[in-house]
């Protein structure tokens, strides 16, 4: 496989592994989707993830010094990022269940740092905002952004540009709003990060 395949080949592999999954989804931003992307599949075989990060290495296009990424979606693309930058991979965790990102484990970043933040999936942007603040509590320089797949509104956080492997528009709702609701599709919870109002029962 190529690490510089086009985005209808990229495509075609990700449905192809099952990372691409229709139905009714409540995504960990509180909004439904009929489509729903688990980048875990993609990562599943390690040569097609070598392959990820070096197409997202290639877009990002800056020298840095560490790769920072949340877990635990972000865990292995960050990791495979850095590996193929020759850089260093730094997590943060959770305070608490639903708490804010604190660097445990002896991880941190240095004032004056280059800083190349690495998610799975970039929706709302909520988690990315959450490791930009680190980058700049901590007085380091956020210059690079990657994803493996790209599904933002506005294909930018905080002014920093997404560079991802696959880029794809993907309709979400407000649960009001929700027309799989309105026609009794069974929703479901297909993420690990807890959501407003709770899980799905």
């Amino acid at each position: 496989m190529s690490a510089q395949m086009p985005r209808d080949e990229w495509m075609t592999t990700f449905q192809r592994c099952g990372a691409i999954r229709d139905g009714h989804f409540l995504l960990s931003s509180g909004r439904h989707s009929d489509r729903y992307v688990q980048c875990a599949a993609v990562l599943e075989e390690p040569r097609r993830a070598e392959d990820v990060a070096k197409t997202i290495l290639a877009k990002i296009n800056a020298s840095f010094d560490r790769v920072l990424a949340a877990p635990m979606g972000g865990l292995l693309i960050g990791h495979e990022v850095a590996r193929a930058a020759g850089t260093r991979f730094v997590f943060p965790e959770r305070r608490g269940e639903g708490g804010s990102f604190i660097f445990r484990r002896g991880f941190a970043l240095q004032p004056g740092e280059r800083i190349c933040v690495v998610e799975d999936v970039i929706t709302t942007g909520r988690t990315t905002r959450e490791l930009i603040r680190l980058v700049g509590e901590a007085g380091a320089e956020m210059v690079g952004l990657g994803a493996i797949v790209d599904r933002s509104a506005t294909h930018a956080i905080e002014g920093h540009p997404i560079h991802a492997a696959l880029v794809i528009d993907i309709s979400t709702y407000e649960p009001t709003d929700c027309p799989l609701c309105a026609a009794g599709v069974e929703l479901t919870k297909p993420g690990s990060r807890p959501t407003p109002g709770g899980d799905v029962r």
